[in-house]
């Protein structure tokens, strides 16, 4: 069994191009699916994939370890960036997807069978609306806990919103308060059955992300993600250590190694590494047991398309320090014409019952996403009120 060819689909989602990989062999019928989307980076993606595509077209895919350690090893240039560890991820991703139809087995399978009966989802703020979890204003405390009520209303237990202003270095007392006001405004909506997570997505200084997570602190949140950018793992160390409320980072890295430094000065205690960033399955497992090791717990970070959504939930079947999935369900309208799934979700209690196809268990409809083709991703631009460049 071979290799033949290896295609990439590029499929407009607003605000991210979804970029799917399929992985052909020379057996009919049988090919893989996985996700390399990476938004605002999708050429890139897509020429990546097609450069591994010379180091694995003609190798037998069963090998998925052998073909992984080619990918990020040859070439010279390790894998470990964040164009070429998504390109190995979709790829590596597919290649799993084989493997189950192979055996007739979910993926989860593949790893030893499901360590739970279902997986929680958490939801953003709209659904994954662009306008409604991006551009809510955070100086508008009553249109935080309308779309907090919402997410209830659909079913969900727990949500993530974007609750903390761009700051500059040091910014003086208002935008804590405001920050303040919108969780208060949430867990007054809620209630303290709900689990509400706020994300800085890095916005803040150390300084600030410890200002931030201090006052925030008493709101109980579920989780607070990346109160810093992801290189200051002592920073992250600091404010881990400073709040009871636990500390969420990771999407940004890309390998082990960096997880590896992440987890030695305990700089979270939610570890979010994406399956579609960091290499795939194949790296995502070596990640998931040193996080064990240290007793972190997995959520990975999945705002992405629906190959990456089904990737996230066989991986959790697998790990038991999997806690909650992100997900999203109203970015696009037509999201559910794209795949068919092979897990059910209870629309009441938004919860995930495994996957019993082989595989990811998805079947992905190339017509539908011809209907979507590449359109140059929605620009996120953030300056500081003297002009000077933010952080998204």
């Amino acid at each position: 069994m071979k290799i033949v060819r290896i295609e990439t689909f590029v499929c407009h989602a607003r605000m991210r191009n979804w970029v799917f990989v399929k992985v052909i062999t020379d057996q009919p019928g049988l090919f893989g699916w996985g996700e390399a989307t990476l938004e605002w980076h999708t050429r890139s993606i897509v020429g990546a994939i097609e450069d591994l595509s010379h180091l694995i077209v003609g190798e037998d895919p069963t090998r998925v370890e052998h073909l992984w350690q080619m990918m990020y090893r040859q070439h010279f240039w390790h894998g470990n960036g964040v164009i070429r560890s998504t390109a190995i991820a979709g790829i590596d991703l597919a290649l799993w997807d084989i493997l189950g139809k192979i055996h007739a087995v979910p993926c989860h399978k593949l790893w030893g069978g499901p360590v739970r009966d279902y997986i929680r989802l958490y939801c953003h703020l709209g659904g994954g609306r662009l306008e409604n979890f991006y551009e809510t204003p955070v100086d508008n405390a009553k249109q935080f806990a309308d779309l907090a009520g919402q997410a209830v209303a659909d079913g969900f237990t727990a949500f993530k919103s974007m609750a903390v202003p761009p700051t500059m270095p040091i910014e003086g007392l208002r935008a804590l308060s405001v920050a303040e006001a919108c969780v208060l405004s949430m867990r007054e909506a809620v209630g303290d059955g709900i689990d509400i997570m706020v994300d800085c997505h890095a916005r803040p200084s150390p300084a600030m992300g410890m200002q931030f997570a201090k006052v925030l602190d008493k709101f109980g949140l579920y989780f607070f993600e990346e109160p810093c950018w992801p290189e200051n793992i002592a920073s992250l160390a600091a404010i881990n250590a400073a709040v009871a409320t636990p500390i969420a980072t990771g999407e940004r890295l890309t390998h082990l190694a960096a997880f590896r430094d992440l987890f030695a000065v305990r700089g979270c205690e939610i570890c979010q590494l994406d399956i579609t960033h960091c290499g795939g399955f194949t790296e995502s497992r070596r990640i998931a047991a040193l996080a064990d090791a240290h007793r972190i717990a997995l959520a990975p970070h999945n705002p992405q398309g629906p190959v990456s959504t089904a990737a996230s939930l066989e991986f959790g079947f697998s790990q038991p320090s999997y806690i909650i999935c992100e997900s999203v369900h109203n970015d696009v309208p037509w999201r559910q014409d794209i795949v068919e799934e092979g897990f059910t979700i209870d629309p009441k209690t938004r919860t995930v019952l495994p996957n019993s196809r082989p595989g990811l268990g998805i079947t992905i409809n190339e017509a539908e996403i011809s209907k979507h083709p590449f359109e140059q991703e929605i620009p996120q631009r953030v300056f500081y009120r003297d002009g000077a460049v933010g952080d998204w």
